[in-house]
């Protein structure tokens, strides 16, 4: 389970400080796959971040199970997230100079996963195994960031805005192949997006809004990746 108590995220200087997170207090039970909502700046991305342990908060305490990552120091909580969480990324961070096989294989040995190929088949990369990033549409980076942090076996996986970059059947694609891999794997995935459609291929729905919860509500019916409207 991953717990929030109290968060609070500032960025500036003190005389131009915004406050980005007020308080936010949330629970994540093993397995959910949860859609955080959000309008551009209500904070959702800046949550994300700092439940995957990739900022530090101002104030409050982040627990998986009984550990408070919160308390961790710079050393410990990279290897915190070494070890349990995935995160795919806006701005994809892949590395220029190496190919899409060494950029995914990089997420695998973290895990000893020798099966990862399997992932770069699945998500239709199999043609751009010796391409560099530069050679490749936004979409195709994306996939390559989806497919490094699938390798790597998280028991989180992070997404910021995943389908952002990707046209519609490459989205539905890529969601329906995430969703399936988490029902297999039984990982937990928490998602951010601005797409209500996406939000309906979640277990739980948390709509952010000034930097505060405003709506956290269990879905009725869950729909796949090819019911949903885009």
């Amino acid at each position: 389970m991953i717990e929030a108590k109290g968060i609070v995220k500032s960025y500036g200087t003190s005389d131009n400080r915004q406050t980005v997170l007020k308080g936010i207090g949330l629970s994540i039970n093993d397995g959910d796959n949860v859609v955080i909502l959000g309008a551009s700046g209500s904070g959702k991305s800046t949550l994300l971040n700092v439940l995957s342990g990739l900022e530090r908060v101002d104030e409050g305490k982040i627990f998986y199970d009984e550990r408070e990552i919160t308390r961790l120091t710079d050393r410990e909580l990279t290897a915190f997230r070494r070890e349990y969480v995935g995160f795919v990324f806006q701005q994809y961070c892949l590395l220029p100079d190496m190919t899409v096989d060494k950029n995914v294989r990089m997420g695998a040995d973290l895990a000893d996963n020798k099966d990862y190929k399997d992932i770069i088949e699945c998500l239709g990369l199999g043609e751009k195994l010796n391409k560099y990033p530069r050679q490749l549409s936004g979409g195709e980076q994306q996939r390559v960031a989806v497919a490094r942090a699938l390798a790597k076996l998280p028991k989180v996986l992070f997404m910021d805005e995943p389908t952002g970059a990707l046209d519609e059947a490459t989205g539905r694609q890529l969601l329906d192949y995430v969703l399936k891999l988490r029902k297999e794997r039984g990982f937990t995935l928490v998602t951010v997006t601005h797409n209500e459609n996406i939000a309906q291929t979640a277990d739980r729905v948390i709509k952010l809004n000034s930097g505060l919860i405003v709506e956290d509500k269990q879905n009725p019916t869950i729909k796949t990746a090819y019911e949903i409207g885009w």
